[in-house]
Order: structure tokens, then sequence, then C-alpha cells
């Protein structure tokens, strides 16, 4: 073989690769892709789930369906995409959940870091103190003085043991002294259903499950969870102005087996920025209390680490353990 011919095919092997992927990224997808989602239908999750899937589905030329697999803190739906083979048609809506789940049990059958490759950032939103209006405390000094005469008796509701709305409310007992009894949840919507019975008394929800409730006057907001107001709830102050230093914000992004070719994340990651960047699509996840959250896979990773690190402290100060 003479040196021409050599050059010539030495070129064309280190080649092959790189066409390969760039015709699998330009053929990818040729069917549906599921998007798993932690949480039943009609929370806050999975409302911005959907409105993600619906931006998205038109950019990629193929319908991405919101699957919702409940239970174990989001823990049976990232294990479901972990197990997933790694092509690009399972996605994993990834959230505090996720990074709180790292800290709160102690053998979990995998990773964050290391079984989910980080995709794109997608959004951020508040969490809102709400009440049931026939609670006597309309305001948040009101009703830290009305848990303190009544150490024990006010119920607090979550969407279960280690969710975020659990951790921000035992972040909020922990920083306030007042002594609430913890009412676990399956999910966003069933705590809610019982906030509206008057059968518990508060509820650290998300903005976007919470906010049709509370314009119809069913709830009454004593304070959103982030370190600003809400545009969606500009009359409702911060709670940080009551609690100096509270502050619980959550985020939304998504993430894909680890082993996904990276062409095929790249795609991704590049198709939901362009969605992210749509006026409407950031008008209606305003009206969810949520803005535009975009990251490129590896700043999502960098910020998924750095989640993982500040709930873990939380979880480990007020001691929080799983069923």
């Amino acid at each position: 073989m003479n040196r021409r011919r050599f050059l010539q095919l030495t070129g064309a092997a280190t080649a092959a690769p790189m066409l390969c992927s760039t015709v699998r990224a330009q053929a990818y997808p040729t069917r549906s892709i599921r998007l798993v989602v932690g949480f039943p239908p009609g929370g806050g999750t999975d409302a911005v789930a959907r409105l993600i899937a619906q931006s998205l589905s038109p950019r990629l030329g193929q319908q991405i369906i919101v699957e919702n697999r409940p239970g174990a803190g989001t823990n049976l739906a990232t294990e479901a995409v972990v197990r997933a083979a790694p092509d690009g048609y399972t996605l994993l809506f990834v959230g505090s959940p996720q990074a709180i789940n790292a800290t709160l049990y102690d053998k979990l059958g995998y990773s964050l870091m290391r079984d989910i490759a980080p995709v794109a950032g997608v959004a951020r939103g508040t969490y809102v103190m709400v009440v049931n209006p026939s609670l006597p405390a309309k305001t948040v000094p009101e009703f830290i003085s009305y848990a303190k005469a009544n150490p024990g008796k006010v119920n607090m509701a979550s969407a279960g043991i280690g969710t975020p709305p659990h951790v921000a409310g035992e972040l909020f007992k922990m920083m306030t002294g007042i002594d609430m009894l913890h009412v676990p949840y399956r999910g966003d919507t069933p705590a809610l259903t019982d906030l509206l019975g008057g059968r518990v008394h508060l509820y650290f929800g998300s903005l976007g499950g919470a906010i049709e409730h509370i314009k119809a006057g069913k709830l009454h907001a004593l304070a959103v969870t982030a370190a600003r107001r809400s545009e969606a709830l500009p009359d409702v102050p911060v709670l940080g102005d009551f609690v100096p230093g509270y502050e619980a914000s959550g985020f939304w992004g998504i993430g894909a087996p680890m082993t996904t070719p990276a062409d095929i994340i790249e795609k991704l990651s590049k198709d939901i920025d362009a969605s992210l960047a749509d006026p409407d699509l950031s008008a209606r996840l305003a009206q969810l209390g949520a803005t535009v959250f975009p990251l490129s896979p590896v700043a999502f990773g960098q910020f998924l680490t750095a989640e993982t690190d500040k709930w873990g402290k939380a979880v480990k100060s007020a001691a929080i353990k799983p069923e």
C-alpha cells in the first residue's frame, strides 16, 4: 500500500465516526419521545413539563409524550429513565426532588450525577406559603404567632417526605422555632385537595399548582419563598421579608440516560433553548409562577451539583428521613 492510499484510508476511518454522528443527529428523532415526570398529573411540575413538551414537539418534528410516574419522591421516575435505552427517546424531567434525594436516601438504585446526563435547564419556580382561608392568620407574622400559641396543633401538608414542599416547610420551622405536625401526601394535587377541604392548615406548594385556587379565593397566600416577588402574584410578599435569610426556589430541567450520544444531547439542548426563547412560552410559564432558565448541558450539570449540595445541607440539618 502506497503512502497516499494509506493516508486516504486513515482519513476516511477518522471521519467515519464524525459522519455517523452527524447523520444520527440529523435523523433523530424518528418517533415519539417520552418525558418521564415523577409526579401525578395536575400539579405544578406536571404543568411545566406539559408546556415544555408542547413547545418542543414541533421543533423536533415528533410528539413528546408526558408520562407520569409518581412515587418514592420521584425515585421511580428517575430509576425508569436510568434503566431506559440511551437513545434519546426517554427523557427525565429533573428538579429539586432528585437533588434532595441524593442525600435523603442512604441507598438509592442510582446516582443522579453518575447515571443521568444533563441536557438543559428549563425553568425556575417559587413555592408559595398557602393556608386555608378559615385559619385565623392572614399574614406571616400572624401565622407565626398563631402557631407558637398552638404548638403541634397546626398541620403542615407536603407532597411527600423529603419533597421540596416538605424541606421548605422544615426550613421555615427551623428558622422560626415553631412546632407543626407534618402530614405527607403523594404529590401536589392531593395535598392541595385536603388543604382546600380544611383537613390541613398550611402548605408550601408550587405556585403553578396553587395559583388558580389563590386567584379564586379558595386559598390564601401568605408569602412566596423566592428572593423576590412573583410576577404572577405581585401583591404577595416575600417570606424572607418576615424571616430574614429564608429562601427556597425550585428548578426544572431535562436529563437523559448517561450514555445517550452527545450529538443527540446537543440537538435536544439547542431545540430546548430555542423553545425557551419563545415569548409565548415565557408568558405561559410566568402564569405558573416560573421563569425560563436556559442552561447548556455543562452548565446544567454544574447547577445540579450545586443544588444537590444545598438541599443536602437542609436535609441533614432537619434530620429528615424517608419512610
